[in-house]
């Protein structure tokens, strides 16, 4: 089965793995996917992920984090720019998630960075989602 919005099934296994607390999700593979983790990772809500290449198609591997009592490090996942309705900001207008205590991801001319990265290389582009 192929999914219309890759991006927000990513984000609905996350949400649903640290419901279970789940140690790790699998995600099925893509650049895109991959970028959006490696972001996740730098900026310290998943622990790790790692590419998966064995059997038919490649599997992104996400690696979730808690806090010592067992508590997911990540709150809130929010899909923002959606198939249907795009959304862009320029550079000036990045929003803050949370007053500061969450990020936003963003897919711009330099690649795919979090909003902090975003606003330091003065660039701004498509909002994919919201964490904190």
């Amino acid at each position: 089965m192929t999914t219309s919005d890759p991006i927000a099934d990513m984000l609905t296994r996350i949400r649903n793995g640290l419901a279970v607390r789940r140690r790790y999700v699998a995600v099925p593979h893509s650049r895109l996917k991959q970028a959006v983790a490696e972001v996740l990772r730098d900026e310290g809500y998943i622990s790790r992920y790692e590419v998966n290449r064995e059997g038919r198609f490649p599997v992104l591997r996400i690696y979730l984090r808690y806090t010592d009592d067992r508590r997911p490090i990540i709150r809130g996942l929010r899909r923002v720019s959606k198939p249907g309705c795009r959304i862009y900001t320029r550079r000036r207008e990045i929003p803050w998630v949370k007053q500061g205590m969450g990020t936003v991801i963003l897919s711009t001319p330099r690649g795919v960075l979090s909003g902090r990265q975003a606003r330091r290389q003065g660039v701004g582009g498509e909002i994919l989602c919201e964490v904190w």
